[in-house]
């Protein structure tokens, strides 16, 4: 196999990896990360750009299994923010992941949380993952190397190519209303409203104010990005479901949430 490395989507040079085994190799420069297996894309991170990986859980002992040992040895920081969870999982993610930083929301709610993530990472670039194995850390790079190739948030999409498999038809039905919605009202181009998977630059980001602490910061995330002006792509992503463990969402409660906030931001200046 042929290998072709880029930095900023400009071809350097190419050579052969048949012999190649899959490894890390660091520099003072770069970092790079090469693997034989399959057409994996190679990832380049210039020197300099500090990079925060964003997991906020509640009660989520049983998954992070599943998503820690995942994430790249190449992320300089791995933040973990708590929603005051009662069983092990702090414990859980210490002892998978020696390295992590652990903070504790002051509030309640997902967007509570994410939010306070966004305010102490240390990254120059934060991409969130969802901490119930939903989403594969795997998928990274490719948030990743949107960034550096000049755009300022990076959405994933579970919808870019078909259907999750193991998405119920009613959530399918409740994020093409709300993709919709934004559509129509933002003229965005979004195939999903719904993904956890996100990456953006701190920087750009800071002009965003969100205000909501539940799911629904969310939706008002995805169209305050738009009415800001960032410069918005998105990443196909894989959607596996929820690994274990029951979900925190009311699916038609939220949603009915998540559509108001939509219709809501239209018409706030």
């Amino acid at each position: 196999m042929v290998l072709q490395l880029q930095v900023f989507h400009k071809q350097l040079y190419s050579f052969d990896t048949t012999s190649i085994g899959c490894y890390i190799y660091r520099c003072s420069a770069y970092r790079w990360q090469f693997s034989t297996q399959g057409a994996r894309k190679v990832t380049v991170i210039q020197k300099g750009i500090k990079i925060t990986a964003l997991i906020c859980v509640l009660n989520e002992e049983k998954n992070l299994p599943y998503v820690l040992p995942k994430i790249p040895d190449w992320i300089d920081e791995v933040l973990l923010v708590d929603g005051h969870s009662v069983d092990k999982t702090i414990d859980v993610a210490r002892s998978l992941r020696p390295g992590i930083r652990v903070l504790t929301q002051p509030g309640r709610g997902k967007g509570d949380a994410l939010k306070y993530g966004f305010q102490n990472a240390k990254g120059d670039i934060i991409v969130t993952l969802d901490a119930d194995g939903n989403t594969d850390p795997n998928d990274l790079p490719k948030f990743i190397d949107a960034l550096l190739a000049g755009n300022d948030f990076a959405k994933g999409s579970r919808f870019l190519e078909g259907y999750p498999p193991k998405m119920p038809m009613h959530r399918r039905l409740g994020n093409w209303v709300l993709v919709t919605t934004s559509n129509v009202l933002f003229r965005t181009h979004y195939t999903d409203i719904c993904s956890g998977y996100n990456g953006f630059w701190k920087k750009s980001f800071e002009k965003v104010k969100l205000v909501n602490d539940g799911f629904e910061m969310e939706q008002e995330m995805n169209v305050k990005i738009r009415k800001a002006g960032l410069k918005i792509i998105e990443i196909s992503c894989q959607d596996k479901g929820r690994l274990g463990g029951q979900s925190k969402v009311s699916t038609f409660k939220q949603g009915w949430k998540d559509l108001m906030i939509i219709i809501g931001e239209r018409f706030h200046a």
